[in-house]
């Protein structure tokens, strides 16, 4: 096999596999609330945010290393701690326990997924990135939504646990096919040195103001959620601040000079935020208002996934020949359509009318991704890919955790506590409650919002460029190479 398909089929085991799991647990959780000893719903809730939020924090430094130490080491790293990871998730005894394996799972992933794309553009030609890339990011687009799927099916005939074993056999695999077939490209550079304040800051604002925005939807704001929120924000802006003054940022804001390079970041961390959530409030809908299974719920979300999977691979390829401007741009006005298309509809609508704005959502992901994370990594130098694929996923995984948090936000304003909290579990509302309703209005409010923030991500969609070039001269500076 030539050796771009060696690292196309490699990287896209890895980007599938670390973002299946991402999702995978969604389906299960009230199976795993229900059964799993000494699990409550604020474990629950880090179960899930646990694993992103791990990956978000760690990717910048992840890529800096990987352009100083090579990408590779860490890629092959990250398949051996991802495997173990998901191992030790399978024999959780308790909540916590879980958790914390979570954590591991998610260091496994961000190694993975922050050197991925640098691997993949530096093996690939310019003119054909585009579509090695869409064939990479859908993978891993896909390997969350299809995880919802997966995780349905596996939770009912096999148990909860089983959806981490299924990571154990490909993950072996693709660990020892990337150690002997895998090599590094391009030239490291040696001379440079790791962040650590900027990542004190940026980890350390991210985590707090993620505690204290679920502590508050789940429990009911306090003067603590507020300070927790606050000393977040404060430490994520002295972040901003601290690396445009010292010698080795974490994050290198000379990428931000490059027109391309930021649109496509800012255009990714709008749609991230517009669309990280819809799964989750699709299974609210389908497992804690209407009470449906795992198993019912993950199919009825296949409309979703299936048109992403279709339309991620074409988009790459016309993204090689035309440019991502207009393809990330109807990409994200097709995704508002489907959002409003969501909050237009009454409960109990029937399920045509589900699918159609989940056709339209799929559709219009798989036409934004690719040609944007493209956009992305042809725009800066060679030198700077690893850097760039670090920052490029740390927004969309940013974008994720803002997402949740916001959904959680939205939904606490509207349901009681412990609606909201049964609802979360798949558990049926007391007779004669209201909260069902109330669980609909918050859901077409969601909708709304994720709406207007998508329909606003099409303006710096459009500014990513109309022709994929090989090479960029940052403005108003010199080119870090």
């Amino acid at each position: 096999m030539e050796y771009k398909y060696v690292v196309l089929t490699n990287t896209t085991i890895g980007a599938f596999m670390s973002q299946l799991d991402a999702n995978i647990v969604l389906i299960s959780l009230p199976t795993i609330l229900r059964q799993l000893p000494g699990t409550s719903t604020f474990d629950g809730i880090w179960i899930i945010m646990g694993y992103t939020l791990v990956t978000a924090t760690v990717l910048l430094t992840i890529g800096r290393l990987g352009d100083i130490f090579g990408r590779v080491k860490l890629y092959n790293l990250g398949f051996a701690v991802f495997t173990v990871g998901s191992g030790l998730c399978s024999i959780a005894p308790n909540g916590v326990f879980l958790v914390f394996m979570r954590l591991v799972q998610g260091l496994g992933a961000a190694l993975i997924w922050s050197n991925n794309a640098a691997i993949l553009t530096d093996a690939f030609p310019a003119t054909q990135r585009g579509r090695a890339l869409g064939i990479n990011q859908v993978a891993g687009v896909s390997g969350s939504i299809l995880g919802l799927v997966a995780g349905g099916v596996l939770t009912t005939f096999l148990g909860w646990r089983s959806i981490f074993w299924i990571n154990l056999a490909p993950g072996v695999f693709a660990t020892l096919w990337a150690y002997l077939r895998l090599k590094d490209l391009n030239p490291r550079l040696r001379n440079e040195k790791l962040d650590p304040l900027g990542n004190v800051l940026f980890g350390g604002g991210l985590i707090s103001f993620l505690i204290g925005l679920t502590l508050g939807a789940l429990t009911g704001w306090t003067l603590t959620d507020v300070v927790l929120m606050g000393a977040g924000l404060v430490a994520l802006g002295a972040f901003a601040f601290v690396e445009t003054r010292v010698k080795s940022p974490m994050m290198d804001v000379r990428l931000f000079r490059i027109r391309a390079f930021t649109a496509g970041a800012v255009a990714s961390l709008l749609t991230s935020i517009a669309r990280s959530s819809l799964s989750l409030i699709l299974i609210f809908y389908f497992q804690g208002a209407l009470l449906y299974s795992a198993l019912r719920t993950g199919l009825l979300l296949l409309p979703f996934s299936t048109a992403f999977v279709i339309i991620g691979p074409l988009s790459g390829y016309l993204s090689d020949r035309i440019g991502p401007r207009r393809l990330s741009t109807s990409g994200s006005i097709l995704s508002a359509a489907a959002f409003f298309w969501f909050a237009a509809l009454p409960d109990g609508v029937a399920y045509i009318f589900l699918a159609v704005p989940m056709v339209l959502a799929g559709i219009g992901g798989g036409m934004f991704f690719a040609p944007t994370v493209a956009a992305i990594m042809n725009s800066v130098p060679p030198a700077r890919r690893g850097v760039a694929s670090g920052v490029s996923s740390t927004i969309f995984n940013v974008g994720s955790l803002l997402s949740l948090g916001m959904i959680f936000a939205i939904f606490s304003a509207t349901v009681p506590l412990s609606a909201l909290q049964d609802i979360f579990a798949g558990v049926a509302p007391p007779a004669g409650s209201l909260s069902i309703g109330l669980f609909i209005d918050a859901m077409h409010s969601a909708f709304i919002a994720m709406g207007v923030i998508i329909l606003i991500a099409a303006i710096p969609a459009w500014q990513t460029g109309s022709k994929p070039k090989e090479t960029i001269i940052y403005r108003g500076g010199t080119s870090p190479e």
